[in-house]
């Protein structure tokens, strides 16, 4: 019940929910994406008990979802119950940052396995900055094509 597997998960979640109550929002809703949601949240409060040193303020609304990438993986009953097109407000999100990463991080995988802890770690860093960066001026750019189509066909036609 109390597994190593799941403190981790458990700690952080506390402590989130710690943080935000901190804040003195008057009500507090959390949305927990998890690949394995459906399995880790059936016996939290179980597991919170067995741990004093955890403590989770029950008053909070407290949601969990499994992603979209990971749903279709699971049995028909977790689509119904953790399937973030029927929570309202969850947006369309597919909550699976990590797993759109891993292509890109395939690609140098062989060359960061020979290198130092300190040199990998500086290299994997390099690529995250990377991507982020692209990220955030593509959020601009798709912005800015969104909001202008006409004026960025007119840029188009002047080139």
């Amino acid at each position: 019940m109390n597994t190593p597997r799941q403190r981790n998960i458990d700690y952080s979640i506390c402590q989130a929910a710690a943080y935000k109550a901190g804040e003195g929002q008057h009500q507090l809703g959390l949305l927990e994406i998890y690949d394995i949601g459906c399995h880790w949240w059936t016996n939290f409060f179980k597991r919170l008990e067995l741990n004093p040193t955890m403590d989770f303020n029950t008053t909070i609304d407290f949601i969990v979802a499994v992603g979209k990438f990971h749903l279709g993986a699971h049995v028909k009953e977790c689509f119904f119950k953790y399937s973030l097109n029927f929570i309202t407000g969850a947006g369309q999100v597919d909550g699976e940052i990590m797993e759109t990463l891993w292509s890109l991080f395939n690609k140098f995988a062989k060359m960061a396995r020979s290198m130092g802890t300190a040199h990998r770690r500086e290299i994997l860093n390099d690529h995250m900055r990377d991507v982020n960066w692209k990220k955030m001026v593509g959020m601009g750019k798709c912005t800015f094509d969104s909001l202008f189509p006409a004026l960025n066909l007119l840029l188009e036609f002047m080139k």
